[in-house]
């Protein structure tokens, strides 16, 4: 049995606003009329730049 949890709050923090970068950018391309595919990709791309803007930008409980 697993005691500790399996992320972080500052884990689960940056993830979720990556997910959430990467979904608007994906919507906000579907609107625009781009292809499918290249949606998920362009959501992707967001998803990784925005894990590690939000990595920096959110501060670590441990400073």
């Amino acid at each position: 049995m697993v005691k500790g949890s399996l992320l972080t709050p500052r884990a689960a923090l940056v993830l979720l606003l990556g997910v959430l970068a990467g979904l608007g950018a994906g919507v906000l391309s579907a609107l625009a009329g781009v292809d499918s595919a290249q949606c998920v990709l362009c959501g992707g791309a967001v998803f990784g730049a925005a894990v590690s803007f939000f990595d920096r930008l959110v501060a670590d409980s441990d400073a």
